[in-house]
């Protein structure tokens, strides 16, 4: 008897932003293999019947391997097990759900996409930053800041980045900042382009550094900026405002 495989994206951080689909299966789920960028509030409410498995990456260092991950879920399903592979923001978006769900199928193992808000449009419209603007952008790109090292060459076209007079939205790219900001500038993009980087987007230490493609990465050297952030390039940052009183992280305004 084959059990079924859930991809449930998590959100951007607490439980107010998990979907209820998320939710009604994460606590019909007999095992739940978990990154850990749902964080602790999600985690706690994991269901006490069930199997939980750590994937997460921790300094660097992941405690399983991708391969070892997609073992183990087709191994559990395949015993007839519910199946949650519980993902932070959305799994289609740079989480790799898109190789687990391949995996499942070749596997014959039913499965199922349940969404999650991704931290690409969560965190700045938690700052009062829109990504598109009838005046600043009519367009969103979403990249990568950590593309898969063993590919032949980049799939990132800089160039035509540089020329886009849209929002670009950048996960995973604190560290190649000096990188992705020295692409663009080389490439055309003006050097005054206002960016945004958005530490630990909802949580209550959430820390906000403005400055533009010429100066944001020394900015964020100085500061100390780390990972987890949402890097947001283009006009539209022009409208963030930190004197907006109304820009309290989620989990304070609960408290």
């Amino acid at each position: 008897m084959k059990g079924k495989v859930f991809l449930v994206g998590s959100g951007p951080g607490g439980t107010a932003f998990l979907t209820q689909r998320g939710r009604a299966v994460i606590d019909r789920a007999d095992v739940v293999l978990f990154d850990q960028l749902p964080g602790e509030e999600i985690l706690a409410t994991l269901p006490a019947h069930a199997e939980k498995i750590d994937c997460g990456k921790y300094g660097g260092k992941h405690t399983l391997q991708q391969d070892e991950i997609e073992a183990l879920m087709v191994d559990r399903a395949k015993k007839g097990m519910v199946v949650v592979r519980l993902k932070g923001g959305d799994p289609f978006l740079f989480g790799r759900g898109g190789e687990e769900l391949e995996t499942a199928r070749t596997a014959g193992i039913p499965v199922e996409m349940v969404p999650g808000i991704s931290s690409a449009l969560a965190v700045p419209a938690s700052v009062g930053i829109p990504l598109t603007h009838r005046k600043y952008a009519s367009q969103v790109t979403v990249l990568t800041g950590n593309e898969d090292p063993t590919k032949p060459g980049p799939a990132l076209d800089w160039e035509l980045l540089a020329k886009s007079r849209g929002t670009i939205i950048i996960l995973m790219g604190v560290s190649n900042l000096v990188k992705i900001v020295g692409a663009l500038m080389k490439n055309g993009k003006p050097n005054g382009t206002p960016v945004a980087i958005i530490e630990r987007g909802l949580r209550i230490d959430r820390r906000v550094t403005i400055g533009t493609l010429a100066t944001i990465a020394t900015m964020a050297e100085k500061s100390g900026v780390k990972p987890p952030a949402v890097i947001v390039i283009g006009d539209v940052v022009k409208l963030y405002d930190p004197k907006n009183p109304d820009l309290i992280p989620v989990e304070e305004a609960e408290e």
